[in-house]
């Protein structure tokens, strides 16, 4: 502990610099705290320098290279940035502007063109991308109103049905009431006919009368009644027949000589034949 709160005072000096380290409260965990903040705060100043030495190098390298362009210009072509003219330093200033832009290392035709092949492949590949994905906004889109229909007749099936249920609810809570009456009026009916029976026992009802006797009777003619229809069927012959002994000789004469009547009226046809 001794070694980082070394460490942590030595941090917080240097931070501080002139000024008064604030007072803080030393224990383990604040000074663990501490010791790890100091830890950090080190590796990101580290990080930062190397990153400062770094750009100061090319800067550095910058500035001899633009030395060098400028003596080259100056000894070839007897060319200086004063001596240029305005539209020849817009020309330079734009195509700096346009190197730094399309990120190459120079201003030669290669390196432009390089960094133009890539732009352009960078921009088929977003066409490309673009397309596809237009593909398949289109699809979502198809799909979704698709679900926006469906969805509205769901809502519709929905709504119907809660109203046919609201309309069998009733029809529902009708038939209970009717039912209830109904079972009332039964069992009302019932000890009605329970007292009555009770009243016909007291009296000495004869039991032929009664409600069961009547139906078994009923019951018994109209089994009696199916039993005389085949009966009846094998009398209709003879339901034409008097009843007198005489007058069923006479129908009987009456049959025979309208038979003969017949039987001559045939012959006379066959003879005309």
């Amino acid at each position: 502990m001794c070694e980082k709160m070394k460490n942590v005072n030595s941090w917080l000096s240097t931070v501080y610099g002139d000024q008064p380290v604030p007072h803080f409260e030393v224990n383990t965990r604040t000074v663990d705290i501490l010791y790890q903040l100091a830890q950090s705060s080190e590796a990101r100043c580290s990080d930062t320098a190397l990153l400062t030495e770094d750009l100061k190098q090319k800067a550095s390298e910058y500035q001899t290279e633009g030395a060098h362009y400028r003596d080259v210009l100056l000894q070839g072509f007897g060319l200086s940035c004063a001596s240029l003219s305005k539209p020849a330093d817009d020309y330079l200033s734009a195509l700096v502007d346009t190197a730094m832009v399309l990120g190459v290392r120079d201003t030669s035709l290669s390196s432009f063109m390089l960094a133009v092949n890539n732009l352009t492949d960078t921009l088929l590949e977003e066409e490309k991308s673009n397309r596809r994905l237009e593909r398949e906004l289109r699809a979502l889109r198809s799909r979704l109103g698709a679900t926006l229909v469906m969805r509205s007749n769901l809502q519709e099936d929905i709504n119907k049905t809660v109203k046919s249920q609201s309309v069998e609810s009733a029809k529902a809570e009708e038939r209970m009431l009717n039912m209830d009456f109904v079972m009332a009026k039964a069992k009302e009916l019932s000890s009605r006919r329970e007292r009555a029976e009770a009243q016909l026992v007291s009296r000495n009802m004869d039991k032929s009368i009664t409600h069961q006797a009547i139906v078994e009777l009923s019951e018994e003619v109209t089994a009696l009644k199916q039993e005389i229809i085949p009966m009846k069927k094998k009398l209709e012959p003879y339901m034409d027949l008097s009843p007198s002994p005489s007058l069923a000789r006479v129908k009987i004469e009456e049959a025979k000589r309208e038979l003969a009547a017949l039987g001559s009226q045939l012959e006379m046809n066959m003879d005309f034949k």
